[in-house]
């Protein structure tokens, strides 16, 4: 028996959360679903309530750096964000294109989209905000996928580095009353 994920929720924290594809599988290889999975991110944020403070899709895992929603928490928000990726991307791809067609075979073939569980990382100060944004950042260019941050649309780093929006809105900390920012403030119990 496996054991049991800890995860932390209600205190106010940011959480760094990593999940990947189904055996590491690259369903998030193409343009597609990368534009795709972001598209469904953001048709989830109002569900939720949470703050998106920063992303990075690879072709087989995501990092989602993000508030505690104010509905529900992590693991839910997480639970509907994969189940619609899942569906949507698993769907037949039109007959208009051979490329689309062979490029999602081998997601409608598998048993699953994603790995079941995910590993979800409390953040409470600032400077382990920047070193996650970096570590995300970074991710694209470590994995030879490009030379720089600047050519992998599917991260948030247009927003922390040119003030651009990018393909999603980016929140910033402390922009509304409530945020994780202040909620950081007033604990200053580490975590475990």
């Amino acid at each position: 028996m496996r054991n049991a994920l800890r995860r932390f929720y209600g205190r106010g924290d940011l959480h760094f959360i990593t999940f990947s594809c189904y055996r590491r599988r690259r369903y998030l290889g193409t343009q597609r679903a990368r534009h795709r999975f972001v598209k469904i991110l953001d048709q989830v944020r109002p569900r939720f309530t949470f703050l998106l403070i920063g992303y990075v899709v690879m072709p087989e895992h995501v990092h989602l750096l993000v508030s505690e929603p104010k509905k529900g928490n992590p693991s839910k928000m997480l639970q509907v964000l994969k189940q619609k990726v899942s569906r949507a991307l698993r769907k037949p791809a039109r007959k208009s294109s051979a490329q689309l067609s062979l490029a999602f075979a081998a997601v409608t073939d598998s048993p699953a989209f994603w790995q079941r569980r995910f590993y979800d990382f409390n953040v409470w100060s600032d400077r382990k905000v920047r070193e996650k944004l970096d570590y995300m950042h970074r991710n694209p260019v470590e994995r030879k996928l490009v030379s720089h941050p600047k050519d992998w649309p599917w991260s948030s780093w247009s927003h922390y580095e040119r003030g651009e929006t990018g393909l999603i809105r980016i929140d910033t900390l402390g922009e509304e009353n409530g945020s994780p920012s202040s909620a950081r403030r007033k604990s200053q119990k580490p975590h475990p």
